[in-house]
């Protein structure tokens, strides 16, 4: 094998760590929280911390994690809603090329339907750091079986109030929310 041009060939050879890089490594061990003291996870909603619940049902766009034809990831924005038990979102009546039911998302999530929903709030102060994510099984729904789906996304969002969503509803009951914040 040829060496990396560019890159002298001791320099790809482990080197002992800088005293610099040692004093980093001290000063993390003991003056900032690991990521688990500042991480955890919840079986629901209602089991959330009150800064991460309130994190959720203040955000006005989630993203939603899926997994294509391909088996590759797909992420996409979505409004949403929190209900009891689940958080609900819905195809509404933005332009598509096919019909609301033959959706790709929808058509994915039929053959998939274990889905990842993220909000998070990003800040330049990277102390305000936070994120959700609700992790589980997502179903489809007609939107005259969610009536309380639709009735939630139409309080939610004004533009919901002059044409509510058509549906379908997708509703994900999350099984685990994890949540993180600086």
């Amino acid at each position: 094998m040829s060496p990396t041009v560019g890159v002298r060939a001791d320099a790809l050879e482990p080197q002992p760590p800088s005293s610099a890089a040692r004093a980093n490594a001290h000063r993390s061990a003991v003056g900032t929280p690991s990521l688990r003291a500042v991480m955890g996870s919840s079986a629901s909603v209602a089991e959330l911390p009150r800064w991460a619940r309130a994190l959720l049902e203040g955000s006005r766009v989630a993203r939603l994690g899926i997994t294509d034809d391909e088996g590759a990831p797909r992420v996409l924005p979505v409004t949403y809603a929190v209900l009891e038990n689940a958080i609900a979102t819905a195809i509404d009546h933005k332009t598509k090329q096919v019909a609301a039911d033959r959706l790709a998302r929808v058509r994915w999530i039929r053959a998939r339907p274990r889905v990842a929903l993220t909000v998070d709030r990003y800040d330049d102060d990277w102390s305000q750091l936070q994120w959700v994510q609700a992790l589980g099984p997502m179903t489809i729904l007609a939107a005259g079986d969610a009536p309380n789906a639709i009735a939630a996304l139409t309080e939610r969002y004004a533009e919901y109030r002059n044409r509510p969503p058509g549906g379908p509803v997708l509703s994900l009951t999350p099984d685990r929310i994890l949540w993180w914040r600086a």
